[in-house]
C-alpha cells in the first residue's frame, strides 16, 4: 500500500506544473481584493484610531511600511497609492518572480497596520506568502503564458506550497463551518435572521423588505442550515476527485458572490474567489478567455531557463 501511495506522489509532482494561467487569475483576485478596498476607503477610515491602541498605524508589523513612515495622514496616503500602482502591476501578471514577494509584502503592511480589515486581508496574507515559492520558481513575463518548468527540482520546490495552499483553504471552510456550531443561533436556525436585520452588517431597505418573508417565518433556517452544509461541502472538496473540482469551484463562487450582494463582503468575496481558483482549479486545465481558444497562444510551451 505505501509503495502505491508512494509512487503516486512521485507521479503527482513529477507532472506538477502551475505555470499556467489559473494560479496567475488567482493572484489577480487576490490583489483586486485588496486593491478595492485600498482604492474606496479614505486614509483616515483604514487607519482611524481605535481603543486601547495609542499609536496609529499599530506596531504588530514592525516592517510594515503603513509603520515605518511617520503617523501623519499625508505619509500613510502615499504609502496607500504607491501599493495600489504596485497591485495594479501584480493585477497585470508582469513579472511573477519580482511581484511575488512584493505582492505578499503589500497583504503584509495592510493587514499589520489597518484598523477596517476582514478576513479576507488575512487570508490574502497567508496565500500570498504560500505562493512566494511558486513566483521565485516563475520567470514568465506575463503570469497569463503558458510554461514548463525546467527541473525536477522546480516541480518540489513548488507543489509543496501549493499543496499546503490547497490545506490552508480547506481549512478556511472547516473552521468556519465548526465555529458556527458553537453559537446557538446557527445550531437553531436563526443566525441569518440576526446577521441580516443588523444595522450596521445586515440588508438595505429593499433586499431586507424582500426578503423578510421568509426571514420572519420557519423557512430562515433554510439560509441558515444551508450556509453551514454549503461550507463543509467546500471542505469536504479537499478529498474530491480533480475531475469534481471545478463543480465545487462554482458552488463557492456563487456562496461568495451571494455575500457580496447581500452584505457588502465585496473585497472579501474577491479574495475568497482568488482562494477558491487555487484550490479548486486544476492547474492544467487553463482557462479560455476567448472564444475558440484559450488565453495564450497555440504553440509549444516556453520553457524556463535553468538557474545557474
Amino acid at each position: 500500500m505505501f509503495k502505491v501511495i508512494n509512487e503516486k506522489i512521485n507521479h503527482s509532482v513529477l507532472n506538477f506544473n502551475p505555470l499556467s494561467n489559473v494560479y496567475g487569475l488567482a493572484r489577480s483576485f487576490i490583489a483586486l481584493g485588496t486593491l478595492v478596498t485600498l482604492l474606496f476607503n479614505s486614509t483616515d477610515t483604514l487607519f482611524r484610531p481605535m481603543a486601547g491602541i495609542d499609536d496609529y498605524p499599530s506596531g504588530i508589523g514592525a516592517i510594515s511600511l503603513f509603520n515605518l513612515v511617520p503617523n501623519e495622514t499625508i505619509y500613510l496616503t502615499i504609502v496607500k497609492w504607491l501599493f495600489v500602482i504596485g497591485l495594479i502591476v501584480i493585477m497585470s501578471g508582469w513579472r511573477p518572480r519580482y511581484t511575488g514577494i512584493l505582492h505578499w509584502y503589500i497583504a503584509y503592511s495592510f493587514n499589520t497596520a489597518a484598523a477596517t480589515l476582514d478576513g479576507g486581508d488575512q487570508v490574502a496574507v497567508v496565500l500570498t506568502f504560500l505562493l512566494i515559492p511558486i513566483t521565485l520558481a516563475d520567470s514568465r513575463k506575463w503570469h497569463w503564458d503558458r510554461a514548463d518548468l525546467p527541473s525536477e527540482g522546480h516541480k518540489v520546490f513548488t507543489a509543496v506550497p501549493y499543496f499546503f495552499i490547497r490545506v490552508q483553504v480547506a481549512v478556511i471552510y472547516f473552521h468556519s463551518t465548526i465555529a458556527k456550531l458553537f453559537n446557538p443561533e446557527w445550531r437553531d436556525g436563526t443566525a441569518v435572521y440576526y446577521y441580516l436585520n443588523d444595522p450596521m452588517l445586515g440588508l438595505n431597505d429593499i433586499f431586507l423588505t424582500l426578503v423578510n418573508p421568509i426571514l420572519n417565518g420557519p423557512l430562515v433556517v433554510l439560509p441558515t442550515w444551508g450556509t453551514l452544509i454549503l461550507q463543509f461541502v467546500l471542505f469536504a472538496a479537499f478529498f474530491a476527485p480533480k475531475s469534481a473540482w471545478n463543480y465545487y469551484l462554482i458552488i463557492g463562487i456563487v456562496m461568495h458572490e451571494i455575500f457580496a450582494l447581500m452584505l457588502g463582503l465585496a473585497s472579501f468575496s474577491i479574495t475568497m474567489i482568488g482562494a477558491l481558483i487555487l484550490y479548486l482549479r486544476p492547474l492544467d486545465q487553463p482557462f479560455k478567455f476567448f472564444k475558440g481558444g484559450d488565453a495564450y497562444k497555440e504553440e509549444e510551451p516556453i520553457y524556463l531557463e535553468r538557474a545557474s
